[in-house]
């Protein structure tokens, strides 16, 4: 297992039960310290991509490591504000403009614009609000579709024309002109491909990104947004952090040799903060099987499943499998192909989908698991416990711990109670 001992996994079931999200203080500093090495020329700022992973606890490990935050809805920046991050280490990109804004961007919470549409009514708010003109909130960030994206699917693409995230590039003069109507200054710029591991393709963004800021003379900051791979399994390809980084250190030089402007570099990851720094420790409650002498299946059932993580579900993404016996008297023992899914009432609710393929599922070579055997699921640490199906079949949501570095196992999130699940259900009034 990648941070996690036998040992471990069955202390931390004693203390917390099962299925529990375990995360690793450890790996989470070493991704910090890794993304604030990425090359930069003229200063750089991390702002982690809080969607990942919201956790109370590692919003708050991050922050004191450095890190700031990208917040992706109003929800998640007060959600950040109550763990107690500063209003300034704040970004808001997002799709729905809230409400409320005006009052985090007044405690300082900085706003990026993500269509022509939000740019003018946050104008139009800032106007009817009597904002003083000179009011720091009057810088925004604009997010800008470059007409080129990157990522392993269609779902995990934010760029080119079939996203619809940011303004289209071609209509950056309206996005200028509605910002002079309103007094605003477009100070930061903002692009955001998606998820990939591919140099080229960032070099490329970048180029297209600081072509865009040409044309913005007030911008100090370019973010260029977009999540670095990370490997889960062997096939998968991790981003190499510094040259990526490197390339892109090339563009900005070039940019400030023609221009005369030196803009510092943000990069807002979130996958590679946390996707290896988190594990899901579940327990087999059967195990069955469809005669695998006659080309059938081992089937593997856990406690876990899309209640804990929807990504094998949604994306067919791979997670590695470690089964690990209930007792250290059982280490060691039979390895054979096995399948594993969860236990939601789902034919949809598979562990091991086939590799590029989510409507198809694939064994394992594992340990032979045994009734009351745990199975870890790795790589769980990001859009796993932001992103599941806590709640179907009224399952209750689980909890969180964290592995301290001194080796202390510490209860960041208590496991949901099933009174929780329907509290703020009102029901029918009652018969006559």
């Amino acid at each position: 297992m990648r941070f996690l001992t036998p040992d471990q996994v069955r202390q931390i079931d004693q203390q917390a039960g099962s299925p529990v999200f375990v995360y690793s203080e450890l790996e989470l500093e070493q991704a910090a310290k890794a993304l604030l090495a990425f090359p930069n020329l003229f200063g750089l700022v991390v702002r982690y991509a809080m969607k990942a992973c919201p956790e109370r606890a590692i919003l708050q490990l991050l922050d004191r490591l450095g890190l700031c935050i990208d917040a992706s809805s109003g929800y998640e920046v007060h959600r950040a504000l109550a763990a107690g991050i500063k209003p300034e280490k704040i970004q808001l990109t997002c799709q729905e403009l809230p409400a409320d804004i005006i009052e985090p961007v007044l405690l300082g919470v900085r706003l990026n614009a993500c269509s022509l549409h939000q740019l003018q009514v946050y104008g139009q708010l800032l106007e009817q609000h009597g904002i003083d003109p000179k009011a720091e909130c009057r810088n925004v960030s604009i997010r800008v579709n470059p007409g080129l994206g990157s990522g392993h699917c269609n779902r995990t693409n934010t760029g080119g024309p079939s996203s619809s995230f940011g303004i289209w590039h071609e209509y950056l003069d309206q996005a200028i002109e509605i910002a002079k109507k309103y007094g605003l200054t477009i100070n930061r710029l903002h692009t955001h491909i998606g998820s990939g591991s591919d140099p080229e393709v960032w070099v490329k963004v970048a180029e297209m990104s600081l072509a865009i800021a040409e044309r913005l003379p007030d911008v100090t900051v370019l973010n260029l947004g977009g999540g670095f791979k990370v490997g889960r399994v062997p096939s998968e390809k991790t981003t190499d952090l510094q040259v990526c980084g490197e390339a892109v250190k090339t563009a900005f030089d070039q940019f400030a040799k023609k221009t005369g402007r030196k803009l510092w570099l943000e990069i807002e990851p979130g996958t590679y903060v946390v996707a290896a720094a988190g594990s899901i420790v579940t327990r087999v409650i059967d195990v069955v099987d469809t005669n695998p002498e006659a080309s059938g299946y081992v089937i593997v059932k856990t406690d876990s499943g899309m209640t804990e993580n929807t990504r094998p579900a949604l994306y067919g993404a791979q997670h590695p499998v470690v089964v690990v016996p209930d007792s250290p008297d059982e280490d060691g023992g039979e390895m054979i192909e096995q399948l594993f899914v969860g236990h939601c009432c789902e034919s949809g609710d598979t562990i091991t989908p086939a590799p590029g393929n989510p409507e198809a599922i694939a064994s394992r070579l594992t340990l032979k698991a045994k009734i009351g055997y745990y199975v870890v699921v790795e790589f769980a640490g990001a859009y796993c416990e932001a992103m599941n199906c806590a709640g179907y079949n009224s399952f209750p949501a689980a909890a969180s711990v964290l592995i301290r570095k001194d080796g202390t196992i510490l209860l960041i999130r208590k496991r949901q109670t099933q009174e929780q699940l329907w509290q703020n259900e009102i029901g029918l009034p009652s018969a006559a």
